[in-house]
């Protein structure tokens, strides 16, 4: 059977090639405005962070979506995308965590 291809893309922060899916994607479109795109598939211009806290961090010390899209962007953008990522980082924990049947509750 034919590998399926799996997208890559590069982060700003790090510059290191990652499957798509394990990245976030800021969306600026022509209005000027600037979001986070937690589908990929917003209208506009993309730049992608790695979905970890200290790459956030490093954005925001860095300012790179401020170079990348060329404008000035807010300090409460990167506030917003850093509380976003950490947010994500915490629900992939979550996700991974397993737990013993032993420790479950006993309903009877």
């Amino acid at each position: 059977m034919k590998q399926k291809k799996i997208p890559m893309r590069k982060s700003l922060v790090s510059n290191e090639q990652f499957p798509k899916r394990d990245l976030l994607r800021i969306a600026f479109n022509k209005e000027g405005e600037i979001s986070i795109d937690p589908t990929g598939k917003a209208h506009g211009r993309g730049a992608y962070i790695a979905l970890l806290n200290q790459e956030a961090q490093e954005a925001k010390k860095r300012r790179v979506f401020d170079r990348a899209f060329q404008t000035k962007v807010s300090e409460a953008f990167y506030d917003e995308l850093i509380t976003y990522v950490e947010h994500q980082v915490a629900r992939r924990e979550l996700e991974s965590a397993t737990y013993s049947a032993d420790l479950a509750p006993d309903y009877d």
